[in-house]
């Protein structure tokens, strides 16, 4: 288990390179001059050009990335042409924020899609049965921005039952939650039910229900046990999925947390907020399947993660 965690650990610095490769060169594609929008618009071209100077963006592309990568490495995320402040510090503020949705949002997608998908495969093309999928065709087909509106306008406007917008209080944590995690408990539990239906199927079962065990024992001890490895897969990628589902949660329902900062950050051009706030991000999702994979092997001793 060590030597695997360890070589995966080594295979994380290849990634990180590219995530960090592809993010600036994407960001330098960006239309707009970051000088031209820090000094304004009426600035003198002098003005404009000695920015350009200062911010080394008169440097050939290949210079650029890598005084910003060896930065990188010594924990220096450079500073913000918008406030001219460490990125690092304003990602350590909105990092947690992010983080406590994403946790919120994969226990409702865990939760909901697990129950749902167990209640679909013991009752495979009943009344539930399908009423469930139906319910999980429509979270997966409902865009995250929109289904937040619509509770937003049910929920707060309507009924003034919890906050429009926000970050002060766990009422304000609800809607959001919802909105990232309904997509993602409509894929776990079509996922669920999926993996469900195989491994009823199989002879161990037939020959536990032989011996007289109790249906539920046999439900959640032994078909669910085995149904959970790519379960476990799923949700993995669906946290991936939560933190880039916050960059429009957090914008539709006014969080200050990681993704609305990259949001903000593309708008004002600010290269170094950007590259910073998606190399965390990335760090993160690389990490959490590392965990995933670890996670195999506790639910299944089988399983060689050599």
């Amino acid at each position: 288990m060590l030597l695997f965690i360890l070589k995966r650990l080594a295979q994380i610095i290849p990634v990180i390179f590219g995530v960090t490769i592809v993010v600036f060169l994407i960001v330098q594609m960006v239309p707009g001059d970051p000088a031209i929008i820090l000094a304004g618009e009426g600035a003198s071209n002098e003005t404009v050009e000695e920015l350009r100077e200062n911010l080394g963006l008169n440097e050939p592309l290949y210079q650029q990335y890598l005084s910003y990568i060896s930065n990188v490495f010594q924990g220096d995320f450079g500073n913000s042409l918008k406030n001219n402040q460490p990125v690092l510090d304003e990602i350590m503020i909105r990092l947690p924020i992010t983080i406590e949705l994403a946790i919120y949002s994969i226990l409702i997608t865990v939760v909901i899609g697990l129950i749902a998908g167990i209640i679909s495969a013991t009752r495979p093309y009943s009344i539930s049965d399908i009423s469930v999928m139906v319910v999980a065709l429509l979270g997966i087909s409902l865009p995250s921005f929109w289904l937040g509106l619509l509770l937003m306008y049910f929920f707060s406007v309507k009924l003034q039952l919890l906050p429009v917008a926000g970050w002060d209080s766990f009422a304000n944590i609800i809607l959001p939650a919802v909105t990232l995690g309904a997509g993602g408990a409509a894929i776990v539990a079509r996922m669920t039910r999926s993996s469900m239906l195989e491994v009823v199927g199989q002879d161990y079962i037939r020959t536990a229900r032989a011996k007289g065990l109790k249906e539920r024992v046999i439900v959640y001890k032994h078909a669910l046990r085995n149904a959970l490895i790519p379960v476990i897969t799923v949700v993995g990628l669906q946290f991936g999925s939560l933190l880039g589902g916050t960059v429009l949660v957090e914008s539709v329902f006014a969080i200050n947390g990681l993704g609305r900062m990259i949001v903000d950050a593309i708008r004002t051009r600010d290269l170094p907020m950007v590259q910073g706030g998606v190399l965390v991000a990335s760090l993160i999702f690389v990490f959490v399947n590392l965990l995933v994979d670890i996670m195999y092997k506790v639910f299944n001793k089988r399983i060689d993660l050599s």
